[in-house]
């Protein structure tokens, strides 16, 4: 019997990025899938990034992953969302050829080193000690392993629901997984159910697309990734339409149809990607709502409408698409369907996403209650690394809030829980002026060289492109030109006071009106840098004050996050504490000060105490 360093259950965006962080990083490492031809699919919309998830997948090229490079691969529109506002919130997205991205992401994996792919189903987990040691398969039985990641999506005892149907499913026509999920309560893991859904699909031929705003990519293309030299230049448009007054009219005929209207779906929904049926009920002051026609790829006239999610009855579907502008006659390739799943409380994960229940053990994506390709690429890449990490006995990794938007997302999940399907934002990011979709090869590409997740050579260009960016600063801030030139016509001409006295150009260039486009001709040098040196030298310039002050609030909390708990800390002995917040501290097991300070519930009176306690245990140990 085969003996795997790490076993990774699921072949979706997490566990492509799991299976190839621990293949990467030296691990003999088994993807397990119930169909080989399903790796990488897109099960919902053929998009990838937004608003706070492009963060993510910059973060996860930093790291080394995948996610960005097929995005750019197979991208058939690009562009920046919240473009006019400033950097910090700044996102990209991406719409992807759905079945071009299947295939780069399945040619990827089954030509990397170190990794086998395996068609079957996991039952049950093989656990000795509290140590996962294995997996037990439907067809090849028992398999080993040093070290296990299940990120099983929407399979984990999935129900489909399409109006008055249900059907076990984890996508149309793919079963689910209940034995694992069975086992999961047999090992003490609870089971929570949340809910998501998709909209029809809709055959192009049919769709009056004149009749529609027309969204087209961005004229300058950001690629996703550092990596990537040259963007595809075959792109398609989207195009935007809006329900109408008798679209409501339909849904609020035919809610008693809905199956989360009904009362046959008790799980709970994505809030922030509510069903088209929820935004007609919670949002009954919109007389419209958008509808976004995304194409599927190059190679299909199927168009996905983002905004139309639904659970309704197939005939139903088809009434209200055919009562939307444009979509008149509109034929449906197939319905759109809600999706129910099992999820593991994430309150049950370290901040390195390995079980506290069992070692070695290590979950990622849906089962952890998020929702969206990103949030999972972003889980899978980390619990890929700590299981290579926990493999070789090293230190887990941990990003801390104030280094990434994933370390955000898995200090929220792990001290916080969700009680809905949880989505990444830039308002969840309290250090977003430094933590910015333009710098996260900057801040991360050093610990996917570590890992061996980077080679030396794009690492070299990621330190020469800062090295560049932090001469520019530096001159700009030492060079001062005085009144009587040229530039006191171009300030004129932006509104801006001409120069009075002798002037550092970076001050000149923290007006609001004036551009680094602006400066650069009257500094005595030419320069050639690429955009997004240029953006970022700005961006470092203009909010030079802010960019300090969150700084300084960083270290000034930075103490509390390095202050470890011991693991056999006994709460109960601590006086002072209430019994309740006792009881959470327990419940949660913090590792660090700083993390049972985000604990909702846990006040600063009780880090207080728990600061003098642990000073105090300090000095005893040392006598």
């Amino acid at each position: 019997m085969k003996n795997y360093d790490c076993i990774v259950i699921g072949a979706g965006h997490a566990g492509i990025e799991a299976t190839l962080a621990t293949s990467r990083m030296g691990g003999s490492s088994l993807m397990v899938t119930l169909a080989k031809d399903t790796i990488g699919q897109m099960s919902c919309n053929p998009a990838i990034g937004g608003v706070g998830k492009g963060q993510l997948v910059k973060e996860i090229d930093a790291l080394g992953g995948e996610m960005g490079l097929a995005a750019d691969a197979t991208g058939i529109q690009f562009r920046q969302l919240n473009a006019s506002k400033g950097a910090a919130v700044r996102s990209s997205r991406c719409q992807s050829d759905r079945k071009r991205y299947k295939l780069y992401m399945q040619k990827i994996i089954l030509n990397q080193p170190n990794l086998q792919i395996l068609e079957d189903q996991v039952l049950r987990l093989v656990v000795h000690h509290g140590q996962v040691t294995g997996i037990q398969t439907a067809n090849h039985g028992m398999i080993a392993a040093k070290t296990v990641v299940i990120t099983t999506g929407t399979f984990l005892r999935g129900r489909i629901h399409v109006g008055e149907s249900i059907a076990p499913g984890g996508r149309v026509g793919e079963p689910a997984s209940y034995p694992l999920a069975d086992h999961l309560e047999e090992l003490g893991f609870s089971l929570l159910s949340f809910k998501t859904g998709t909209p029809p699909r809709l055959d192009g031929r049919t769709i009056d697309f004149s009749v529609m705003e027309r969204q087209d990519s961005d004229e300058r293309p950001v690629p996703f990734s550092f990596r990537t030299k040259k963007l595809p230049s075959e792109l398609l448009p989207c195009w935007i339409t809006r329900t109408t007054e008798e679209t409501h009219e339909i849904i609020r005929s035919s809610l008693h149809l809905s199956p989360m209207y009904s009362g046959r779906i008790q799980s709970t929904g994505v809030r922030y990607c509510p069903s088209i049926e929820d935004k007609i009920v919670k949002f009954q002051d919109k007389p419209t709502h958008h509808v976004f026609l995304e194409p599927e790829g190059l190679d299909t006239d199927e168009f996905y409408p983002n905004g139309i999610s639904t659970g309704l009855p197939a005939d139903v579907q088809l009434r209200m698409v055919h009562s939307i502008r444009g979509l008149e006659k509109a034929q449906m390739i197939r319905p759109g369907y809600s999706i129910e799943h099992g999820v593991v409380p994430p309150t049950e994960l370290k901040p390195y996403l390995e079980t506290k229940k069992i070692h070695g053990l290590f979950l990622a994506g849906q089962i952890n209650g998020t929702t969206g390709y990103e949030e999972a690429a972003a889980q899978g890449i980390i619990a890929g690394i700590n299981a290579a990490l926990h493999i070789k006995g090293q230190e887990p990794f941990i990003l801390g809030r104030d280094e990434a938007y994933i370390g955000v997302l898995i200090d929220d999940l792990v001290t916080k829980g969700t009680e809905e399907p949880y989505r990444m934002f830039t308002s969840r990011v309290e250090h977003r002026l430094i933590i910015r979709e333009d710098n996260a090869d900057r801040r991360l590409a050093h610990y996917a060289l570590s890992f061996g997740l980077l080679d030396q050579s794009n690492y070299d260009r990621v330190r020469s492109k800062y090295e560049t960016i932090e001469r520019e600063l530096d001159h700009l801030r030492t060079t001062r030109i005085g009144p009587g030139t040229a530039l006191d016509s171009e300030l004129e001409k932006v509104n801006s006071p001409a120069l009075r006295q002798p002037t550092r150009l970076s001050e000149i260039l923290k007006r609001p009106e004036v551009s680094y486009s602006l400066v650069a001709p009257y500094d005595g040098q030419l320069k050639d840098f690429p955009p997004e040196i240029i953006e970022q030298v700005e961006y470092e310039i203009k909010y030079e004050g802010y960019i300090e002050r969150q700084k300084k609030m960083i270290q000034r909390f930075r103490h509390i996050e390095n202050i470890k708990l011991p693991s056999d800390l006994d709460f109960s002995v601590i006086p002072g504490l209430s019994r309740e917040i006792q009881e959470k501290l327990r419940r949660f097991s913090p590792l660090t000060l700083g993390q049972a300070n985000r604990i909702s519930g846990i006040t600063p009176a009780a880090i207080s105490i728990l600061m003098i306690y642990l000073r105090k245990r300090t000095l005893q140990n040392r006598t």
